[in-house]
């Protein structure tokens, strides 16, 4: 039980740290010499990183945040085993990704990550979504509702053709927080 625990709080610490290297806030700081924070919508994501540095910062940006969810997910598989570790290695990397400590909890709004771990859990589960994308957007026609749509396939597939009830829950868990974090954005572009 002790090791259990120990184990638990070592994937949380080295997840969250992991998580809290805000990407797009160090590549904003490298390339254009600003804090993201004070340009554009303020966000700590991607999107932003590009409006304020362009293609190169938005990659950029891009390859950090799905790269530091891909090593956490990596070594906390390579290291112990269970689909439970690594859902708790996904959802520490996520909170580290929105409450940066170094930022003062004011981090991005979590879509990189929560697509970079689908990919490492459950990786049809991205290819089945980019499919419900194109689908949703060509009937809609508003691209932000369609990503939310389609990010929702992500845990119904993973439960569809997974074999891991913790891996497509963890993904239902994590798609909720990703929502959660989009809240205020959302409800205004439903009214539109």
């Amino acid at each position: 039980m002790i090791d259990d625990v120990w184990t638990a709080l070592m994937v949380m610490i080295f997840s969250y740290t992991f998580g809290s290297v805000a990407g797009a806030y160090y590549v904003v700081k490298y390339i254009a010499k600003e804090d993201i924070r004070k340009k554009g919508s303020g966000n700590v994501g991607a999107t932003n990183a590009g409006r304020a540095t362009g293609k190169k910062g938005f990659l950029l940006t891009i390859a950090i945040d799905a790269g530091k969810a891909w090593t956490a997910l990596y070594v906390t598989g390579l290291m112990f085993e269970g689909d439970g570790l690594l859902i708790l290695s996904a959802f520490c990397v996520l909170i580290g990704h929105l409450f940066p400590i170094q930022l003062g909890f004011h981090g991005g709004k979590g879509v990189v990550v929560y697509l970079a771990s689908a990919l490492f859990l459950e990786p049809l589960t991205i290819a089945i979504m980019a499919i419900t994308m194109g689908i949703a957007y060509a009937v809609l026609r508003k691209y932000t509702l369609s990503g939310f749509i389609a990010m929702a396939s992500i845990p119904i597939t993973a439960w569809v053709i997974g074999d891991s009830f913790i891996i497509s829950a963890g993904l239902l868990l994590l798609l909720l927080i990703v929502f959660i974090s989009h809240t205020h954005f959302i409800m205004p572009k439903h009214r539109r």
